[in-house]
């Protein structure tokens, strides 16, 4: 029981944080960065984006980190879905 709520948190905590991350790197490309809405997507995702950053870092002017990120957090879930044992 514990266990099934863990995954769910996990799994909806993973779900939003990606969605964030899409919107965010969206609107990179077309908002000012001046935009509240934009500035609070980056304090949130951010945290995250940043020690990828340190390990992955931009070439050529692209930005793979949110990638990274992206699927680092999927694989994170497959992993606890693994070691729960539960099917998918």
């Amino acid at each position: 029981m514990i266990t099934d709520t863990l995954l769910l948190f996990a799994e909806l905590f993973v779900m939003i944080f990606n969605f964030m991350l899409i919107v965010r790197v969206v609107m990179s490309y077309f908002v000012d960065p001046a935009n509240r809405l934009y500035g609070w997507l980056v304090s949130l995702t951010e945290p995250l984006l940043a020690p990828v950053r340190k390990v992955i870092p931009a070439t050529a002017g692209i930005d793979l980190a949110p990638l990274a990120t992206f699927f680092l957090l999927q694989g994170l879930i497959y992993l606890l879905r693994y070691l729960l044992g539960v099917q998918s």
